[in-house]
């Protein structure tokens, strides 16, 4: 099957787990995913960047601050370096606890690789969002090196992941290196240029999807991007009113942090 042809009735799932299982386990990691999953979520988002030395892996912020922690003091980084993820090679973060920050439950819990993931989501028939997050400076490299990987990761397999970010340069570097792989244009709020403007990107960017900030749907936004021909997505929907309403005007895809709350199947 082409990729062409396993896209062409939209074949990824309604519901989306946001970063494995949304707060209910230590975000981009392995075991978030396995939670996600026992909560019946067949889809998963996660943001992946690089290492210096090019190797795709999960986490959202620039920095390691926030959700990454040295297991061993030797591994710390100087604290007069750089806290940014990308400055650093992978055997460096490969030393890094991501799990301890959420609970004691989850210490030790590794940062994963983009190949980590695949191999879960193929092994388990779960299909994946990955969002390009590059480190400033790296958008189009970040663009073109995770799309090549995931095109190996990926090789014969009849879904491939949907490939989505707000970097505009990251998408033109997927689009370079693997056109074949289905993106979306992530928008977190119109600022100065209007739902015509930003369709138009998506557009010279053959992109499959409209991937968007929940409060930015209404009618006349949804009937927009439905006539431009793309499948509508939203984020970080936790409020039944709201699923309800987007799954009312006809949109595709909600990623929610809410796992334990909303049904995959509904």
């Amino acid at each position: 099957m082409t990729i062409q042809s396993a896209l062409a009735d939209w074949p990824y799932p309604r519901w989306i787990a946001h970063r494995g299982a949304g707060t209910l386990a230590p975000e981009n990691t392995l075991a978030a995913f396995r939670l996600g999953a026992s909560y019946g979520y067949r889809m998963f988002e996660c943001d992946v960047k690089l290492s210096r030395d090019g190797v795709p892996f999960l986490l959202h912020d620039d920095t390691l601050t926030r959700t990454a922690h040295a297991l061993h003091p030797h591994h710390a980084p100087d604290p007069q370096a750089s806290a940014v993820a990308g400055d650093y090679p992978w055997h460096t973060l490969a030393q890094y606890d991501a799990g301890g920050w959420h609970s004691s439950t989850y210490a030790g819990e590794p940062l994963p690789t983009l190949a980590q993931i695949a191999r879960f989501c193929i092994s388990n028939s779960c299909f994946l969002n990955i969002e390009i997050k590059p480190t400033t400076g790296t958008e189009r490299n970040t663009g073109e090196v995770v799309a090549h990987h995931a095109a190996r990761l990926w090789q014969g397999v009849a879904v491939p992941p949907l490939l989505t970010s707000f970097d505009i340069a990251a998408l033109e570097g997927a689009m370079a290196t693997q056109p074949e792989l289905p993106r979306g244009l992530l928008i977190h709020a119109l600022e100065d240029q209007s739902w015509a403007q930003w369709l138009g990107h998506a557009t010279r960017l053959q992109c499959q999807a409209i991937v968007c900030n929940h409060a930015l749907w209404n009618t006349e936004s949804v009937a927009l991007a439905k006539a431009a021909g793309f499948r509508l997505l939203s984020y970080t929907v936790n409020d039944d009113a709201v699923a309800a309403q987007l799954q009312g005007w006809g949109t595709d895809g909600i990623i929610t942090d809410r796992v334990d709350h909303f049904a995959p199947s509904a």
